[in-house]
């Protein structure tokens, strides 16, 4: 009972006296007073309801026009996607996809999973050794089994499983086989520029992730990029054309089995910027399941060895026209002066011989379109030996190319120790020197297009900046005519083809021994650089096979005319409309065709 109830009772002793003075009854005052006393708490606890249900009405319209607010807010504003912060995880999951320069993915990611093993939980060890290996034939039961039987607690079995194999180790029902997420690198187009792309493997490893990173190629060099989140998975895109690429390895596969060579290269890039449009080296390997390193023997037999960057080979006398381009930029001969050709020449006791005698003098053009090393020898000593080694440093010849693999600074040129006169004649046709067939391409195109060519395999977006100018551009087009007419009726006469015009130089070179020095009798280096359309060069092409042998005819023959210029004229034929040159088609005669009119 409240404070007011016991100040004012249900029945005050002075009403009760006045009512039964007046003959009233006293009971009525107490049931009127509890009557207005029921009323005033009935009334109290109402106001103290509305005001509670005032406060969360209020509550919820604030609540509800807070979230209308928001939500206002969020649909004025531009979508973004939500960034996941991971500070200080190791593990990086993501790779950014590598396609060609058209888009078409050259290598991506799969998601998969990998399959390792706590041999304490395993219930039947025997059991499990057993069917593992009848699953994945590489394992062997009886290790598996001492594994799982060991003091081990923890066993990577396989680092990346199919979705086939995972359903065929879920079906052995053991709960101590067990399985992680995966993302491995995956390259669907199999052995295709395997060498470009290099490969990939794991690093950092957890059961729920792991890392992936390169090994070589771009892979290994872009690295970085690659596994940068701030690309937010940007594709890396490269100069290369797949179906070039195809196309290109297609054939000299079937070239070097023809022409029964133990290896091969081939190089396609663009005349002007450097762009390499496809690039091959055979043998060569599956990148999804990389070969190992060879750890015993000649590195240069393995199918990881890459002939168009790593290997430096004397090239032979497809180096002729850069001694003929430098002394016609020097002003010390034009195309048409009578060279000295009587042979033999002898420097130093040396005595330097053409392939056949070519009588006592030829022009410049013919020492070119001939190919005699007798009347390169005698221009390149009116050049000397330090013009001639700035000259070829100019070129790039001199150096590791700046390609973007890792492979690239290991394609370090051989350089004679001592530059003296002999030296000069020699590598002014290719002997002496040993460079990659990718810093050939690369010279080619510096020396046609007049200006330095750096090579790339990187997509160029825009119009790329000339490097220095290395000879005058009426020097570049008499270097141009002059390869063109080694084609037309020259040593690379196999060159010609329907709708195409090739130009470009042969190159023979005897083969080193490996030990003992001096050259095999029987082993050479071919070599066909060129360029087509031979009238506007846009692109420059190199083919070399090593130890080639052509059997067609009653004696095996090995010169880069019969065995390269073929696979190389071949090449042209199947890449030109790929890369979007036209044919050429000359129209026959009118002779017998009647015009006739149409009346309206």
């Amino acid at each position: 009972m409240s404070y007011d109830a016991l100040r004012r009772p249900l029945r005050p002793l002075a009403r009760i006296i006045r009512a039964r003075e007046q003959g009233e009854n006293p009971d009525d005052i107490a049931r009127e007073n509890l009557r207005l006393r029921h009323e005033k708490m009935q009334k109290k606890a109402r106001d103290r309801a509305e005001s509670r249900l005032l406060v969360l009405g209020l509550a919820f319209v604030i609540a509800f026009g807070t979230i209308g607010a928001r939500m206002g807010i969020l649909a004025n504003t531009d979508p973004e996607e939500p960034r996941a912060v991971a500070s200080g995880n190791p593990i990086i999951g993501q790779r950014s996809d590598i396609v060609d320069r058209n888009g078409r993915i050259l290598a991506t990611n799969f998601d998969t999973h990998s399959l390792y093993a706590h041999p304490d939980d395993l219930i039947d060890p025997a059991n499990a050794a057993r069917e593992l290996a009848r699953i994945f034939p590489e394992l062997e039961a009886e290790k598996l089994y001492a594994d799982f039987t060991g003091s081990r607690k923890f066993l990577w079995v396989r680092r990346q499983i199919s979705p086939e194999q995972m359903q065929a180790v879920h079906d052995i029902g053991d709960p101590g086989l067990l399985f992680g997420p995966r993302e491995m690198r995956l390259y669907p187009n199999g052995p295709i520029a395997a060498h470009i792309l290099g490969g990939a493997s794991y690093g950092n490893e957890g059961v729920s992730s792991a890392e992936v990173i390169g090994v070589a190629g771009v892979e290994r060099h872009f690295d970085e990029v690659l596994r940068d989140p701030a690309n937010e998975g940007r594709p890396l895109a490269l100069s290369l054309d797949l179906t070039v690429q195809a196309a290109l390895e297609e054939v000299l596969a079937g070239g070097m089995t023809l022409m029964n060579a133990k290896g091969a290269a081939a190089i396609i890039m663009d005349i002007d910027t450097g762009e390499v449009m496809a690039m091959a080296s055979l043998p060569d390997f599956d990148p999804n399941n990389r070969p190992r390193v060879l750890t015993e023997g000649d590195q240069s037999d393995s199918p990881l060895f890459n002939r168009a960057l790593q290997g430096v080979y004397e090239l032979g006398s497809v180096f002729k026209i850069f001694t003929v381009a430098q002394a016609m930029d020097l002003g010390l001969v034009n195309p048409d002066t009578m060279i000295d050709t009587t042979g033999p020449l002898r420097v130093g006791g040396f005595p330097i011989r053409d392939f056949r005698n070519y009588g006592p003098e030829l022009s410049v053009t013919d020492v070119i379109v001939k190919s005699s090393n007798i009347g390169t020898g005698r221009i390149a000593m009116m050049i000397g030996a330090d013009r001639q080694r700035d000259f070829l440093d100019s070129l790039g010849l001199l150096e590791p190319t700046p390609i973007e693999m890792t492979e690239g600074r290991t394609g370090q040129p051989l350089l004679p120790g001592n530059w003296r006169e002999l030296s000069t004649i020699t590598i002014s046709y290719g002997h002496g020197i040993s460079v990659s067939p990718l810093h050939l391409a690369a010279a080619y195109s510096s020396l046609l297009n007049g200006t330095r060519v750096t090579p790339t395999l990187l997509r160029q977006q825009g119009p790329v900046e000339q490097g220095p100018r290395i000879v005058s551009a009426p020097v570049a087009d008499r270097a141009r005519d002059m390869l063109a007419q080694v084609v037309s009726r020259g040593t690379a006469s196999f060159a010609r083809i329907e709708g195409y015009t090739i130009g470009g130089k042969t190159g023979t070179a005897d083969k080193p021994r490996e030990a003992g020095g001096g050259y095999y009798d029987d082993k050479v280096i071919a070599t066909f650089a060129g360029m087509f359309p031979a009238e506007e060069p846009e692109y420059v092409i190199v083919v070399t096979l090593d130890e080639p042998v052509e059997t067609s005819g009653p004696e095996p023959r090995r010169t880069a005319g019969w065995t390269a210029v073929p696979v190389a004229a071949e090449m042209v034929r199947r890449t030109a409309p790929l890369l979007g040159l036209r044919p050429q088609v000359e129209l026959g005669s009118l002779d017998g065709v009647t015009l006739t009119g149409s009346r309206d």
